[in-house]
């Protein structure tokens, strides 16, 4: 036995040798290697706006990182909020997929679906070219979570697939809880519209509104498809979502548990993109008003690159600013059709406001108000004239008002826009309510008008001075900025990203 002893060490120690050096060798080769990912954003200025944020951040962050932007071009000829971000950077490069063949009356999923020919043939040349540098590696393709039919094209590729997630991390929750009960079959999703119906969230701490659900949790004919796509998020290797951790503790706390059968999720927000234009002649005018308002005076209204309303609801919301005698700044545009299963189109401009407008209303509201149609979201909010955003709760404009420490009053419109008002009012008490389950889409068809009284008393309680909420804004504030220093949640948080990213490069 004694003889033995050594011997057994002394073999084992020679098999394990080699392991030991190659896995060195092996680690020494990717800390110098260049890591090159492909970005693949759906075709919405939020969504590009903020990927391309997300690009930036994560080739600052590493030296051996690059990016390939591949963009989607808008559905809609003219429309500019794909091609703005075509100016290739250092480790940061855009591919601007065609215009071609484009049919305004896909809808917006099969749209994007169009376009896997030509992002297939991207990501050839890329690979091609990587092939070539015996020093790079395609590490793997980051979808947008509208791109998910993209997961196609990294497959053939044999990349492991990342989603970023543009929305929260309670939202994304709620996707996986629910197409897991409807796959149980222990809810009928069929049964939830119109109803009073309130069910536990596991990434929520209070009971949630089956009111508040997203409209394509609630077609029938949407439904089955849009549970197929949550199904494949459960496929990707890990979802970097557009969050803090200090915002989001109890759903952080259930995607890190043993059984969720979800990817890591990475909370790596937020993800903001503060480029502005400030030269814009509009912007100026804009902005020298609000220098001329006191502090905290006006009041922000503004609801997305998609968001409009009729002649009826914008005389309610004309009638609640005057009744509120605060100081505007509204971005007012009409209201596009939506047409079932189809993306409308951008909302337009009024073409005379004294025909929709109280009589009247902008000769009284002349000194203390200012109608403008497209804004400069991100220079009026760090404005320190503003003190509160009426909006429609896109997760955007929710962390830029975070982030600028402005209190909101909440009225969504569609998408995930009612659960992120419920998040904001009732969950997080960041945001005052106007009717958080006001939803204008293809679900409903005509939409109800939201009262000029709910919109003055959501006015009111946002613009109200040492309130509790704007005390909880405040201090979120502070989290949101701390989240990305060094050391911060979010910025371990990418960092762990990039660790994994290359732990898995093919």
């Amino acid at each position: 036995m004694l003889n033995n002893t050594p011997h057994t060490t002394f073999t084992n120690t020679l098999l394990d040798k080699p392991h030991v050096q190659i896995l060195e060798v092996q680690k020494q080769r990717l800390d110098i290697m260049q890591i090159k990912l492909v970005f693949i954003p759906s075709p919405g200025v939020g969504h590009i706006r903020s990927t391309t944020a997300l690009a930036k951040l994560l080739v600052d962050s590493d030296d051996r990182l690059s990016v390939t932007l591949i963009v989607i071009p808008s559905q809609f000829s003219g429309h500019a909020s794909s091609s703005a971000y075509t100016n290739s950077e250092d480790r940061l490069r855009y591919c601007l997929l065609p215009t071609v063949d484009q049919d305004p009356k896909q809808t917006y999923l099969s749209y994007i679906e169009s376009k896997k020919p030509y992002v297939r043939a991207a990501v050839s040349e890329l690979a091609r070219e990587v092939s070539t540098r015996p020093d790079s590696r395609l590490a793997g393709i980051v979808v947008d979570m509208f791109c998910m039919s993209m997961l196609d094209v990294a497959d053939e590729f044999s990349l492991p697939t990342y989603i970023f997630y543009t929305s929260n991390v309670s939202y994304l929750g709620l996707q996986f809880h629910v197409q897991s009960l409807y796959d149980k079959k222990e809810l009928d999703v069929s049964e939830l519209r119109d109803s009073d119906i309130k069910f536990d969230v596991p990434t929520l701490t209070r009971p949630f509104s089956a009111k508040c659900l997203p409209s394509v949790m609630l077609n029938t004919k949407q439904f089955p498809y849009a549970f197929g796509r949550f199904r494949s998020y459960r496929k990707t290797k890990g979802i970097l979502v557009n969050s803090v951790a200090e915002m989001e503790p109890l759903a952080l706390e259930f995607f890190s548990g043993e059984n969720t059968n979800t990817p890591p999720v990475y909370a790596v927000g937020p993800i903001m993109d503060f480029k502005t234009n400030g030269d814009d002649e509009k912007t100026r005018e804009i902005l020298s008003w609000l220098r001329e308002q006191p502090t905290r005076s006006v009041v922000f209204l503004c609801f997305g690159s998609m968001g409009g309303f009729n002649e009826e609801q914008t005389r309610e919301i004309a009638v609640a600013l005057e009744r509120s005698g605060h100081r505007f700044l509204w971005s007012l545009r009409r209201a596009s059709p939506m047409v079932e299963d189809i993306i409308g189109s951008p909302p337009g401009e009024f073409t005379n406001l004294e025909d929709v407008l109280p009589k009247g209303f902008l000769d009284r509201t002349v000194d203390i108000g200012k109608i403008i149609s497209w804004a400069p979201q991100v220079d009026v909010l760090k404005s320190p004239a503003i003190g509160a955003f009426v909006t429609h709760c896109g997760w955007n404009s929710i962390l830029e008002s975070l982030w600028f420490g402005v209190p909101m009053a909440a009225w969504p419109i569609f998408a995930e826009q009612q659960f992120n008002a419920f998040h904001m009012v009732e969950e997080l008490g960041l945001a005052a309510d106007v009717r958080k389950e006001y939803r204008r889409d293809f679900v409903v068809g005509v939409s109800e008008i939201v009262t000029a009284e709910e919109i003055e008393r959501g006015i009111k309680c946002a613009m109200e001075e040492d309130s509790k909420m704007r005390k909880r804004v405040m201090e979120m504030k502070d989290k949101l900025h701390v989240a990305l220093l060094d050391g911060g949640s979010s910025n371990c948080a990418l960092k762990k990203f990039v660790q994994d990213v290359v732990e898995n490069v093919p």
